[in-house]
């Protein structure tokens, strides 16, 4: 739980919030993950020629980014501009 060579806090309250952060660290760290992984396959799919199913990729990844914006882990400018990118390369690539 707690990371390698490091140094304990002797107060209570700085111990609470050590551990805390090392939660927090290890929740974003595990959906930044997924998010990047689905970006990752969103964008795989948009070099294919499958709509249907580059549609269904996009969709997830822009559910997935909003979840985690709505969380905090991400600001919510930064989730608007990946999923508003996202939507215009799947249109771009798919408007014929």
């Amino acid at each position: 739980m707690y990371l390698k060579d490091e140094k304990m806090a002797n107060h209570k309250q700085a111990i609470k919030r050590h551990k805390q952060s090392v939660k927090r660290r290890s929740t974003n760290r595990f959906f930044m993950s997924t998010m990047r992984t689905h970006l990752k396959r969103a964008r795989h799919a948009l070099t294919g020629e499958d709509k249907d199913l580059a549609n269904d990729l996009v969709k997830n990844a822009a559910a997935y980014i909003n979840k985690v914006a709505s969380k905090g882990i991400i600001h919510r400018n930064k989730a608007s501009r990946l999923v508003s990118r996202m939507s215009k390369r799947f249109n771009v690539t798919f408007e014929k």
